[in-house]
């Protein structure tokens, strides 16, 4: 009887102790937050007569419930920096691949620095351009 204790003492003390561990390694959730309604407006206002038009589909990956929280209380804020930026692109950076990428890093850095002056972190992981259509 004693052994069968023991034996059951032993079986059941790994899996105790996996369970702990599975708890602790519990990640945060990623959220992506589309910023809506999307990013429409004039580009390229260098002199030329011709319009040129933009629609941007924008969206922010943040981890945890909280640093969503933070970035809808500053979306405007956020929407604001974004419309500027678009607003003075060239054409040259809006029909090239690698200018896309550097208009896409540009927007990560300032989302990153308006939430870093509202909340003291820059919270925004990352900004994707779910869809980016220029003409």
């Amino acid at each position: 009887m004693k052994a069968w204790t023991v034996l059951m003492l032993a079986l059941c003390l790994p899996v105790a102790a996996m369970a702990e561990e599975a708890k602790e390694e519990v990640a945060p959730k990623v959220n992506y937050i589309t910023l809506t309604p999307p990013f429409v407006g004039n580009y390229g206002l260098d002199g030329t007569p011709k319009l040129k038009v933009y629609k941007a589909d924008v969206a922010l990956r943040v981890t945890g419930d909280e640093a969503t929280k933070l970035v809808k209380a500053n979306e405007p804020l956020i929407r604001n920096q974004l419309v500027a930026l678009f607003a003075q692109q060239t054409t040259e950076a809006m029909n090239n691949v690698e200018a896309k990428e550097k208009l896409r890093q540009e927007a990560l850095k300032q989302t990153q620095q308006i939430m870093n002056d509202e909340t003291g972190k820059p919270v925004v992981e990352d900004l994707l351009f779910n869809n980016l259509i220029i003409q």
